[in-house]
Order: structure tokens, then C-alpha cells, then sequence
């Protein structure tokens, strides 16, 4: 069987199975048996098939991941997640502090939690309200809000350059490093973003809020309990003390502390995260495991490297391929969630990547940009729902998708900034080597 054959098999299987309502790691599983069966017969295909996804749930580096992931699921239960927005808001006394502090707070949990979708939802369901009844437009609060939650995606640690680096064996150390300086620089352009939307429409931007600043107690409280989480993460991984997977253990275990201590959280939001993150893993490790199955028969026929043979035989310029790959993620993210996207393309599109002379910490973070992009764009942007179901149906998604669009603007030119300047992302993974 040629491997085109297989390539375009698998794809149509894919996208039937897709079309048809089965879940995407179902659907995932479903297209790759066939030519597992093809390859080993019935019985061994069987066997191989329980050793590869057995694989998968014993994996160590693996096990970062639901640790992360309740690790968020802690803080959107607790009071530490509202407490720092609204300490975000109310310390800084300048017209749009609301709008400035859902970024910051944003920014803050994304040192901490690495999922878009729940960086949106807590923050989101404090400052939603708390900017509507300020007198922000509808539009400008849903955008900001619902682009503040990719910061949790780019700035480590980061569940899209975890799986990244999963697949393409890159330093998940490293590529948490390279997101640094990438994810300030995003928070800087949206907050661009607010001041030139203030400049341009000034009724959308109530005066400056005189609410009561906290108390050096309040703020203690409120920022804390973050910058302790987030610092055992940061000083643990990239001082080599500890792994991505012991660095999730310690904070998961410090975050339980800090939960219960300064957080108000009760044992039914224990219990309910404990559920929340069963619930998350239940998908992604199917999603894992499926995906394994994919790659074993991509692999097994060569799609990937052939792929890339044929792509370089056209003889395009390396930012020619970089153009299409970026174009392709965006068109795709509008269909597909990015984790779904990393399991399905980056086995076919990263040897490509590399045969066309890019650095692979480099182009993780461009990777994970378009991620971004994908979770803000109709019609399966995971945060324009996130943000619309907040408001209870106050907002229509119609508002929340044009107050994106600068947001969606401002990540373009953050890649645009990489391509010119690679040492964006290089230069601080290279320093401390």
C-alpha cells in the first residue's frame, strides 16, 4: 500500500467518522484500525493496540497533565483566582483599570494554569459582571476576557507546549522557557489594544472606577497565594531542580494548602475538581491514546516523511512553508480544539518543519500563537462560549467575536514580531543554558 493511499485513507476515514458525530479520539482510533489490521492482521494488532495506549497512561512526563489541570481547577474553585482580579482592578487608578486588570489577572493564572478555557471561566466570571455594571461596552469586556484566557496557553506552564513537546521530543523545560518573554509581550499588545479602543471609542470605557483600593492585608491575599504557586513552578523547572511532572506535583500540593488556607475552598470544590479533572482526563487520555494509534500507522508507513519529500521537491522558501503551515492551523482551529489539532497534524507537519530549517523551540511557540488564534474563532472557538455562556445570555456570541477580532489582530503581529526577530523566543532559552 502506498503510503499517499494510506495518508488520504486515513484522512477521509477521519473526517467521515468526524461528520458523522463520533468523538474525535473515537474517531481518531476508528481510522487508524483498519490499517492497523492491515499491517499485523486481527489478533497482534489486538495486543499491540492495549500495549501502545497502556503506554500512554503509564507514561511519567505524562502525568503533568492532570496535575496541571486540577491544579486550575482548584484555584477556579477558591477565592484565589476572583481575589486576584479583583486586586488587579482595584490597585491601579487609571480609566480601563477593569479592562488592564482582566489581563493582568489573566496573565497571573496562566503563570499558573495552563488551560485556555478555564483561564477564561474564572477569570470571566468575576470580571464580566463587575465590567458590565462599570458601564464597559459588551463587546470590549467579552473580548477582552475571552483573549485574556489564551495568555494561559503561551505563558508557562502550558498544556498545548506540554503535548508539543510530547510529540515532537522537544524540551518541555525549554519550550516553558521560550514562552516567557512571548507571553509578556502578548499581555503588552492587548493592553494596547484596550488603550487605542478607549482612544477610538471613548463612550465604550466608563471613567476611572473609585472603588476602595485594597488593603496591604487584601492584596497579601489576593496576589500571594499566585506568586508562591507560581514561583515553585518557575524556579523548580528552570533552575533543573525539578521535571515539568515533579514541578506539577509540588505546586498541585501547594495549591491544596493555599486553597483551603486563604481560598475559602470547602470539601464538596475539592470534590468538585477532583470530578472536574477526571472529567478532562477522561477525554484527553482517550484523545492521548487515540492519537497514539494515529502516529503508530503514520509512522508505520512513512506519510510524514514522504510528505515532507514531496512538499520539499516544490522548492518553496522556508517562509513560504512557514505561511502555509500558519494558514492551514488558522483555517483548521475554526473546526477543531487545539489539543485535537496537536495529535492529529504535528506528527505530519513538524518533519517538515524541520527539513525547512526551523528551529523546533521556535516554532513551538508560533505553534502554540495559532492555538490561541484557533480558541477565538467561530465556529468551534472554545472561549467564545466560554465567555458567552458567562454572561448568561446578555451577550450575544455575535458581540463576543467582534470584540476578539483586535485580540485576534495583536497575536498576528506577535508572530509577525517572532518571524522577524526569532530571538523573541530563542534568546532567554539560550541565556540560561
Amino acid at each position: 500500500m502506498e503510503w499517499y493511499h494510506v495518508g488520504i485513507g486515513l484522512l477521509g476515514l477521519l473526517m467521515l467518522f468526524i461528520g458523522i458525530g463520533l468523538p474525535i479520539p473515537f474517531a481518531l482510533a476508528a481510522a487508524s484500525m483498519p490499517f492497523l489490521f492491515y499491517i499485523q492482521g486481527w489478533s497482534t494488532a489486538l495486543v499491540s493496540s492495549e500495549l501502545k495506549l497502556w503506554g500512554v497512561w503509564i507514561d511519567y512526563i505524562l502525568l503533568a497533565v492532570p496535575l496541571f489541570v486540577f491544579l486550575g481547577e482548584l484555584i477556579g474553585r477558591s477565592s484565589i483566582g476572583p481575589n486576584l482580579y479583583q486586586f488587579m482592578h482595584r490597585g491601579v487608578r487609571v480609566r480601563g483599570s477593569a479592562a488592564y486588570g482582566s489581563i493582568a489577572a489573566c496573565a497571573g493564572f496562566g503563570a499558573v494554569c495552563g488551560s485556555s478555557m478555564v483561564g477564561s471561566l474564572t477569570i470571566g466570571g468575576v470580571a464580566l459582571p463587575e465590567m458590565k455594571k462599570l458601564g464597559y461596552d459588551s463587546r470590549l469586556a467579552s473580548g477582552v476576557l475571552a483573549a485574556g484566557g489564551t495568555l494561559s496557553v503561551l505563558i508557562p506552564p502550558s498544556l498545548i507546549l506540554l503535548f508539543y513537546g510530547i510529540v515532537t521530543d522537544t524540551s518541555i523545560g525549554e519550550l516553558f522557557i521560550a514562552g516567557m518573554v512571548p507571553g509578556l509581550v502578548l499581555v503588552l499588545l492587548f493592553c494596547v489594544v484596550v488603550y487605542v479602543w478607549g482612544r477610538l471609542y471613548p463612550s465604550h470605557i466608563p471613567e476611572v472606577d473609585r472603588t476602595a483600593r485594597s488593603s496591604l492585608r487584601q492584596m497579601a491575599i489576593s496576589v500571594g497565594p499566585i506568586f508562591l504557586i507560581g514561583l515553585v513552578i518557575t524556579l523548580s523547572i528552570y533552575t533543573g531542580i525539578a521535571t515539568p511532572t515533579e514541578a506539577a506535583g509540588v505546586a498541585a500540593l501547594l495549591t491544596i494548602v493555599l486553597a483551603f488556607g486563604v481560598g475559602g475552598l470547602t470539601i464538596q470544590g475539592f470534590q468538585d475538581a477532583l470530578m472536574a479533572t477526571m472529567r478532562t482526563m477522561g477525554y484527553l487520555g482517550l484523545l492521548l491514546s487515540a492519537g497514539v494509534l494515529f502516529g503508530f500507522v503514520l509512522t508505520y508507513y512513512r506519510v510524514p516523511q514522504q510528505f515532507t519529500e514531496l512538499f520539499l521537491a516544490w522548492e518553496l522558501g522556508p517562509y513560504m512553508v512557514l505561511a502555509i503551515v500558519i494558514a492551514f492551523y488558522i483555517v483548521l482551529g475554526m473546526f477543531l480544539e487545539p489539543v485535537s489539532m496537536t495529535f492529529i497534524t504535528l506528527p505530519t507537519i513538524f518533519p517538515l518543519m524541520q527539513a525547512a530549517g526551523f528551529d523546533m523551540i521556535w516554532f513551538g511557540i508560533v505553534y502554540t500563537i495559532t492555538m490561541e488564534i484557533a480558541v477565538l474563532t467561530p465556529p468551534v472557538g472554545l472561549n467564545l462560549y466560554v465567555i458567552q455562556g458567562i454572561s448568561r445570555g446578555t451577550i450575544a456570541i455575535g458581540e463576543v467575536i467582534h470584540g476578539c477580532l483586535p485580540f485576534i489582530a495583536s497575536m498576528v503581529v506577535l508572530i509577525a514580531l517572532l518571524i522577524a526577530l526569532p530571538e523573541t523566543a530563542t534568546w532567554l532559552p539560550a541565556t540560561l543554558k
